[in-house]
């Protein structure tokens, strides 16, 4: 690192030695004037000329009213001279110097007050320049991350509003006719019973998801380890799935060795396999396999969920761990885009890894853990 410095500020101290160099050498060339040609010969002749002409003295008078007022105070006068010319030389370098500081002082304000375009300072500076730059950029992108959350947040209100309000409204209506419609067949009286559990089943599920959002908040979860048999957990899984996977005709295989022993937070770790193959089962293929594959390594597990579905765009498929985003904006799957990124964040409180590959109609979710 301080190599590095060095590196950054080599230009910078060269510059300072060469300037301090030409102020000395200025210093001494002065001093030195001034002893040479102004307490001895031409000031002395124009000195004692000047008393000639002004006073009327004659050469030896005002050659020794010269002596008794400078050259009895040589000393003195080049001790003041000296004092003067390195006050002044110390001004115009400390000006100098102090500039620098205030070019950088300039670049933070422009860092800070969002300025537009890049940061510019001397060449001396320019390792300063490329970081505040860095910095810059940084902080621009970081707002740029903002706002598009913030957006996607507002249309995730608006999708829930309307999904909340859809599901609402048919049940209400459908229980009114319950009440007034006296006259209702048993046939017909099951059918509304049906569709309004239904819409009410649906508002339990959105609830779910708004105390999701509560529940992982991704900035204060803290992990409760213990040690589990990971293929139990897994086999559970697939099988609370087998309705929801029936109603696509889908087919769930697991492959991993009868007993992995892992030690983690099981009910967080479980959320992230159950929204992964949550996930697997929105946009899969009907009628298609979704596997699940467990493998032991020396010092890490790796877990991959794979289901077969439309291509996910490379640009999509960046993005796809960001909170509120959803790969379907349409409002057919009504998530909230939150799934995949408490994922990714409780993958990470265990010190692992998730990233997401998706090619020729196979989509595979990795999961790296490490083995504790």
């Amino acid at each position: 690192m301080k190599s590095k410095t060095g590196q950054d500020f080599r230009q910078l101290r060269a510059r300072l030695l060469l300037r301090t160099a030409a102020m000395l050498a200025a210093a001494v060339f002065i001093v030195y004037a001034v002893y040479t040609h102004l307490l001895r010969g031409r000031f002395a002749s124009w000195v004692i000329g000047c008393l000639q002409s002004l006073f009327r003295m004659d050469y030896a008078g005002a050659f020794a009213l010269y002596e008794r007022t400078f050259r009895s105070r040589m000393d003195l006068i080049l001790l003041l001279s000296m004092l003067l010319v390195f006050a002044v030389l110390f001004c115009v370098y400390l000006r100098w110097f102090t500039g620098y500081f205030e070019k950088i002082n300039a670049g933070l304000d422009a860092l800070l007050q969002d300025v537009p375009g890049e940061i510019s300072l001397p060449s001396e500076l320019l390792s300063i320049e490329r970081k505040l730059n860095a910095a810059k950029l940084r902080i621009d992108r970081q707002k740029s991350d903002m706002l598009a959350s913030e957006q996607r947040k507002n249309d995730l209100i608006m999708y829930l509003a309307h999904d909340l309000k859809t599901p609402l409204a048919s049940s209400v209506s459908y229980l009114h006719l319950l009440r007034d419609e006296r006259q209702l067949s048993e046939e017909l009286r099951e059918k509304y019973l049906s569709i309004s559990l239904s819409k009410a089943e649906r508002l339990e599920e959105l609830v779910d998801e708004f105390l999701e959002i509560a529940k992982y908040s991704l900035s204060g979860m803290t992990l409760e380890y213990s040690r589990i048999n990971l293929t139990r957990l897994l086999e559970q899984l697939a099988y609370e799935f087998q309705p929801i996977l029936a109603q696509k005709r889908l087919t769930c295989r697991l492959t991993a060795a009868d007993d992995i022993p892992l030690a983690c937070d099981a009910n967080k770790l479980q959320r992230v396999f159950d929204n992964l193959l949550r996930n697997a089962v929105i946009y899969s293929y009907e009628g298609t396999e979704i596997t699940i594959e467990a493998a032991e390594r020396e010092d890490c597990l790796t877990l991959k969920f794979s289901n077969h579905g439309d291509t996910i765009p490379k640009e999509k498929l960046e993005r796809i761990f960001e909170q509120f985003y959803r790969l379907d904006t349409g409002r057919g799957t009504g998530g909230t885009g939150l799934g995949l990124a408490i994922a990714k964040q409780i993958t990470a409180l265990h010190k692992g890894t998730l990233t997401a590959e998706s090619e020729n109609n196979l989509t595979v979710f990795v999961v790296t853990l490490p083995v504790l």
